[in-house]
């Protein structure tokens, strides 16, 4: 099993509340080595997407269901 780092935005007051933390952030196999990419982090709830030119510079937050059907959408429009 391999170890993960979980990482709380920086705009987190400390106080609790809206945070959200992920475990693994990941980029397309398909990017290979550009550097015009976005990652994404898969929570318990939510998915978050941030830019890999600028990792704390914010993510957006989606809740799962509403990340599972932009994908469903994308998905059928390129494949469908």
């Amino acid at each position: 099993m391999t170890s993960q780092t979980w990482r709380k935005s920086s705009y987190s007051n400390g106080h609790g509340g809206m945070c959200v933390e992920v475990a693994h952030w990941r980029k397309s196999t398909r990017s290979a080595s550009q550097s015009n990419c976005v990652e994404v982090g898969a929570g318990t709830d939510v998915v978050g997407v941030r830019d890999t030119k600028d990792r704390d510079g914010g993510t957006l937050a989606f809740q799962s269901q509403a990340w599972a059907s932009f994908l469903a959408a994308v998905k059928a429009e390129r494949f469908g």
